[in-house]
């Protein structure tokens, strides 16, 4: 980051991300095996969401004096709980939704329940592809571009 700068990281990190969650979407099955299948897609999603995080921290955090960096370093963490929060209920309300339709549309059965478990995960897993994909784009857009220059020093009063 010291070199290029947070523009070009976290998008390209949540890039990553979203093409792991595309891979477990479309690999996802009730035969799929997790070395084969899952591991790789749940690895990419990983190293996307590790560059993404940390960068996105040094960001948000940078530039905040000494006295103050424990405040902003509690916004980001409060920010990124409340996100995540947020973000888990609308997945499995929209997981839920997709379960429930699922075993309407195609009756009930020990089979159709499972395949309806599956058919939730995936279309989680393409929301979530497709919300990084969004915030990929919206961080192009507003993220400084160039290296985060340092924070200007005020000038000491005399003794």
């Amino acid at each position: 980051m010291p070199r290029v700068g947070p523009r070009p990281l976290v998008p390209a990190g949540m890039l990553v991300a979203a093409g792991g969650l595309v891979l477990l979407a479309t690999e996802l099955g009730l035969r799929s095996s997790y070395p084969g299948q899952i591991l790789p897609a749940l690895v990419l999603t990983a190293a996307g969401l590790g560059v993404v995080f940390g960068c996105a921290i040094n960001a948000a955090t940078y530039g905040a004096g000494a006295a103050d960096a424990g405040v902003a370093s509690a916004l980001v963490n409060t920010n990124q709980q409340v996100g995540g929060s947020i973000g888990t209920a609308l997945l499995n309300t929209l997981a839920a939704s997709a379960l429930a339709s699922y075993v309407l549309a195609h009756g009930r059965g020990p089979l159709v329940l499972a395949q309806a478990a599956v058919h939730s995960y995936v279309v989680a897993f393409w929301v979530s592809a497709a919300i990084l994909a969004g915030a990929a784009a919206v961080c192009g857009l507003v993220l400084p571009s160039g290296t985060l220059a340092p924070p200007a020093r005020s000038p000491r009063p005399p003794p």
